[in-house]
């Protein structure tokens, strides 16, 4: 009997103990699951750019949980490995039908890393009762296909092609520019738009050179570059091939003022240009966390990921605010009911007020400039 009234004045005191220091700020979701799934490359080559933009998703998940949840329901992140090729990514999405077949309340899917896995599974996406928010996928004609049901949170390609070329003429005094891209439907199409974006600013492309995704030697490349007149170079390719053919070219004695695209925009294309990549300028679809995120968000990111956010972090973040803020708005879980409400109202993220176009496009797309100073990526336009 001793041992019982000790046990209950113990849980009483508990008690007392948990509820006396005011009300709870967490709330916890009651009404089940819903799901969102990140499909982006987790394994290969472009492994650590999906995996920046989950850990972002992941971020801002946690903290709508512990908010309350999506209208009450719990959000479960669940990842795609969409190892960077369409097939792949296609494959995947066997996954999200079958969760929909079984009556699990799947709400949308954040991904593709790449235009052309995007473009890839939009064709299937299209008919599926779900939303569709890209991090980081800019091929333009995504948002000429008429999809009712997708959205990004960067800006196109053709955006992109426009600043970058103001950059090198404006900024740099570029003329003859060399214009160097992967073989990607994302490579060949900044390509084109930038050169088309040159000839508008009284430039031109005094040379393009198509290299392969993922290539990490350029000898070939080098001696044709050294045949050119440019005055600077253009490269619209990934942080897989930015820092080796970087390297190439600092190791052939080629000083040209070089600007990679937002495909370089990771930490990669530093740390793996052998310290070649100082002076490299990167545009960028987001800032880096270091300019918009405070230390807490820092901690937090690092509590749930157990590692430093990077660059995309920020855009797998927004993208799952800008889906969490159309239900909320909506006050509905139907795909149809989000879309609408996405294109009629402002929606609120770390970075800024969003609103978009019929299309799915933003309103108002933002480009940064960063430039690699002493090692690490410092913001300059």
């Amino acid at each position: 009997m001793k041992k019982l009234s000790f046990l209950c004045t113990l849980i009483l005191i508990t008690s007392i103990l948990l509820t006396g220091c005011g009300p709870s700020t967490s709330k916890v979701p009651t009404k089940g699951d819903v799901i969102v799934y990140v499909a982006v490359p987790l394994s290969g080559f472009q492994a650590n750019g999906g995996q920046t933009v989950l850990g972002g998703v992941r971020l801002a998940a946690e903290e709508i949980n512990r908010s309350g949840g999506l209208l009450g329901y719990n959000l479960v992140i669940r990842p795609l490995d969409d190892e960077s090729d369409s097939e792949v990514a296609v494959a995947q999405i066997a996954q999200i039908q079958e969760a929909l077949q079984r009556g699990e309340k799947v709400l949308g899917v954040i991904g593709h890393l790449n235009s052309g896995q995007t473009l890839a599974a939009m064709e299937y996406y299209k008919d599926m009762p779900i939303i569709i928010i890209t991090p980081t996928a800019s091929e333009q004609s995504l948002s000429q296909k008429g999809y009712d049901n997708f959205f990004r949170v960067n800006a196109s390609d053709d955006i992109q092609a426009a600043i970058d070329a103001q950059f090198l003429v404006e900024k740099l005094a570029a003329q003859q520019v060399l214009v160097i891209h992967n073989d990607t439907e994302y490579g060949q199409g900044l390509a084109t738009a930038l050169i088309e974006e040159l000839q508008k600013r009284g430039a031109e492309a005094s040379a393009r050179i198509e290299v392969a995704e993922g290539q990490g030697q350029y000898a070939e490349e080098i001696q044709q570059i050294q045949a050119t007149n440019a005055d600077a170079i253009f490269y619209a390719g990934y942080e897989i091939e930015t820092p080796y053919l970087r390297y190439a070219l600092d190791q052939a004695g080629i000083n040209l003022p070089m600007l990679a695209s937002d495909g370089a925009f990771l930490a990669a294309t530093i740390d793996e240009a052998a310290g070649a990549a100082e002076g490299l300028y990167v545009s960028a679809f987001a800032p880096s966390p270091q300019n918009v995120a405070d230390p807490k968000w820092f901690e937090a990111y690092q509590a749930v990921e157990y590692r430093n956010p990077d660059t995309y972090s920020i855009n797998g973040y927004i993208a799952m605010q800008v889906m969490a803020e159309g239900v909320r708005k909506a006050n509905s879980l139907d795909s149809n009911a989000i879309a609408e409400t996405l294109r009629s109202n402002k929606i609120s993220t770390l970075l800024n007020s969003f609103e978009y176009k019929p299309n799915g496009d933003l309103t108002s797309p933002t480009i940064w400039i960063y430039q690699v100073v002493n090692g690490e990526f410092e913001q300059v336009e």
